[in-house]
């Protein structure tokens, strides 16, 4: 008599790993974090999924153009219901490598007593590899009011 699990997980699918869908083109799913309130968004980048990302070529370097990073904040505040990026400090450029790929996270903590939280985008090339920090700053709720008339 044989014991073991019969099913198999299926690996394209975010909630079959417990995960929900984060709907978004540079990140794939997102975790809530129960104890903190926060959440972590993740996602795969590499110039062969995104090859609009290959356009920001630096001295043969292709980086991460920071309206990535802001994007990326961007898609995290929704996520907490905080749709404003009130700061965002870019610590290092994160490179791709043509052929290869890189694990994003943005990690968003806990409310502060006015409603601020932290953002921290963080990516690794490997998956046992370590964490670099890219972009840091800090999210707010409200919406935003443009100074001029955008309909033009």
């Amino acid at each position: 008599q044989h014991y073991w699990l019969q099913g198999q997980v299926a690996g394209g699918d975010p909630a079959s790993l417990g995960l929900g869908p984060a709907t978004h083109p540079l990140l794939a799913a997102v975790v809530a974090l129960p104890v903190s309130g926060g959440v972590v968004l993740a996602g795969r980048l590499s110039t062969a999924t995104q090859p609009w990302i290959s356009d920001h070529d630096v001295l043969g370097t292709v980086l991460l153009p920071g309206t990535g990073f802001l994007e990326l904040a961007i898609r995290a505040g929704d996520e907490v219901g905080c749709a404003v990026v009130e700061e965002l400090t870019l610590r290092a450029p994160l490179a791709l490598t043509p052929g290869t790929g890189v694990q994003v996270q943005v990690a968003v903590g806990p409310e502060d007593g006015a409603g601020r939280r932290p953002v921290h985008v963080l990516s690794r090339e490997e998956a046992d590899g370590p964490w670099t920090l890219h972009a840091e700053g800090s999210l707010v709720p409200g919406a935003l009011t443009p100074a001029a008339d955008l309909t033009e």
